[in-house]
């Protein structure tokens, strides 16, 4: 639902905050040690500015209906060398 707490996966360092993705809208991406990068899109509102350490399970964003998102929504990806990888492979 709109408002539900978005939580980081992983430790990591926010290597963007902001709307300038516009079909994600307000988007967190968080580089991971390793070279892993998740990203978060759709948010209402971001708990965090780039360059700030995160903890997994910090709350980063306030899921919502940002960008091309017509209910509220969260767009999650992991990403490797720039390509979106499936990330079931990687979450516990």
């Amino acid at each position: 639902p709109r408002g539900t707490s978005v939580k980081a996966a992983e430790n990591g360092v926010v290597i963007y905050a902001g709307d300038g993705l516009k079909e994600f809208g307000n988007t967190v991406l968080v580089k991971h040690d390793n070279g892993l990068i998740t990203v978060y899109g759709h948010a209402d509102d971001l708990k965090v500015k780039k360059g700030a350490d995160v903890r997994r399970g910090e709350v980063i964003a306030q899921s919502g209906m940002s960008g091309d998102a017509d209910v509220p929504m969260l767009h999650f990806e992991v990403r490797k060398n720039s390509s979106p990888v499936d990330p079931t492979k990687y979450l516990q």
